[in-house]
Parts: structure tokens; sequence; C-alpha cells
């Protein structure tokens, strides 16, 4: 987890190289409010732009760098998420959160053919904070609810912070991260073992590309849900599909339809999960919800724009 900002105010010149270290933590903190990479790494580079605007002197006044950086990149993701809230209304089909590969795949894959290692601000720190099922838990908070609830309970700030960020009391934020700590408890699922997830996930994949559709059956929980993002570029289900038998039915039809499709396990948001490609190239990326012992949740995301992480990595 990510620290609070430096608790030591001094007037001196601000050090070039902190301030551009800020720049992980920011993106850590920026992907959790908005769900998105790409507007993530919009809103801290919006950020910066703002910083390097100001003079030496501007610069010199501002007791805390690392806290006026995080002020700022709250309100923009803040902003950015009043906005977002119309824009996905418009939205064809079902938004779902962008998915990130494990990091050090990633990595080690965007670190072939070049000299200097990758930079490390390009990924996410993945924790509980980051799974799939807690970022859908986020979307249904209010933009104030989500930056207060991100802001203390997962990156510890301090109320008197949050208060800085979002214009209100520290009283009032107090309420907001309650309230959104009261969503996650409702939404929380009992724990699974990391190997029983990948174990679950793996014969999941060897059901599907066997066609075995009672097999299929008998690993989802019966009120399951499957819910698909295509954002419009590509075909998919336009509203979650719901319970075992009708989700075992449409994969089953998928693999007869997409020929040359090749099922991959891999760490999707710090969890196991599946990547389907198609000649190489990454079409779906499969997150996954576990209660009980059954699948209880699946998120296809097969928006191209939002697998932008996973196409440049080469998951092969």
């Amino acid at each position: 987890m990510s620290t609070s900002s430096e608790s030591v105010h001094d007037r001196s010149e601000p050090d070039p190289s902190a301030i551009v270290g800020e720049r992980r933590r920011l993106i850590n903190l920026a992907y959790r409010l908005l769900g998105s990479l790409t507007e993530a790494e919009d809103a801290v580079q919006e950020t910066y732009t703002r910083w390097y605007a100001m003079s030496c002197h501007q610069q010199e006044d501002i007791a805390s760098p690392g806290a006026w950086l995080t002020t700022v990149t709250g309100r923009i993701c803040l902003d950015q998420l009043g906005s977002a809230r119309a824009r996905r209304e418009r939205y064809v089909g079902t938004w779902i959160p962008e998915p990130l590969p494990d990091r050090t795949e990633w990595i080690s894959s965007r670190a072939v053919g070049r000299t200097e290692p990758a930079d490390p601000a390009d990924w996410v720190t993945l924790d509980e904070s980051v799974n799939m099922a807690f970022l859908v838990v986020l979307e249904s908070m209010t933009p104030a609810e989500r930056v207060a609830f991100i802001l203390h309970d997962v990156f510890r700030y301090p109320f008197a912070e949050v208060a800085e960020v979002l214009g209100r009391t520290p009283a009032a934020c107090r309420q907001l991260a309650s309230s959104g700590r009261r969503r996650i408890r409702a939404a929380r699922t009992p724990a699974v073992p990391a190997a029983g997830q990948a174990g679950l996930v793996r014969h999941f994949k060897e059901a599907w590309e066997a066609r075995d559709i009672e097999a299929l059956v008998g690993l989802l929980d019966p009120d399951a849900t499957m819910s698909a993002d295509g954002g419009g570029l590509v075909g998919t289900v336009l509203r979650p599909v719901e319970g075992a038998k009708s989700i075992a039915q449409y994969l089953i039809h998928i693999a007869g339809v997409s020929r040359g499709l090749s099922l991959l396990e891999r760490t999707v948001n710090g969890r196991p999960g599946l990547v389907a490609q198609h000649a190489g190239i990454p079409v779906t990326v499969a997150a996954f919800d576990i209660t009980g012992g059954r699948i209880s949740r699946i998120w296809a995301v097969r928006n191209p724009e939002k697998l932008r992480a996973w196409t440049a990595s080469g998951q092969t």
C-alpha cells in the first residue's frame, strides 16, 4: 500500500527526482479511482503539466510537493468520475474496469528490445484493492464516496488531507468513506486460497476447450452471472448472461463459432484469470469471482481499447 504524503514541511527547493518519483504512486491512486489505466495516466500527466507550469518561486512555496500532487490528482480524478457517469450512460453494453496483467509478465515483455528497463510507473501494484470484484463495487459508489474511501481506507490518508481533495469537512469525508466501506462489506465474498482459485479457473478452461457443457455447469454457481464489455467496437452480449446453464450454453456457442481461439491462464488484476487469443493477439481477458467453491461472476473484457496493456505485452 502507498503511504500518506510526507509529514516534514520545508521551504527548500523541490527535488526534481523526488517529484518524478511520485509518479508511480499517483498512477496507482488514479487507476483505483478511475478503473482505467489510460485515464489514470492522462490524469497524472495533467497533474505534472500543472506542476511544471508554475514558476520556481511558486513551487518553492509549496510546503509538501507530494501532498500537492496528490491533491491535484485527486481533484482531476473527481472531475473525471463525474463526467464518466454521463459517458457510461451512453456506453454500448456493460462498462467493465480495464483489466491489468501481472506486472512481472508486463515488465519483462515490454522491456524486450529496449536498452533501458521498463518504466516502473507503467504498472500498478496488484493487491486486493484492484481485483475486478473490488473495482466493480467501486463503480457503484458516488464519485465523492470513491475518492474518500480510496484515499483513506486504501492509501491511509488522514481525513484532513482527504478534505483538501474533496473540498468538504473532515467529518463529511469520514461519512463518505464509511458509506463506501459499507458497500464493500456488503459485496465481499469469503476469500478463496490462490491455489484453489487457479485450480478452478484451470478446470473451467479445460471444460470450455472440451465443450463439456455439463462440466461447465458444475463449475458455475447456479446463480452465476457473466458480463462482457465490447464497448460497441466488437461483438458481444450487451446484457449480463444469468444462470449457470445459460452461461455454459453461451460459452459452448462461442467455442463453436470462434475458430482458432486459444485460451491461456494468466493473472488478471492479481487473481487467476484467462486470456483468449486469436492468431497470437489477445482478444478477450476474463476475470473471475468465486463463491462457495464455484465461479459466481465472470467479467469478459473485449473492448480493444481496454486491452492495450495485454497487446503491448505480447501475452504469448
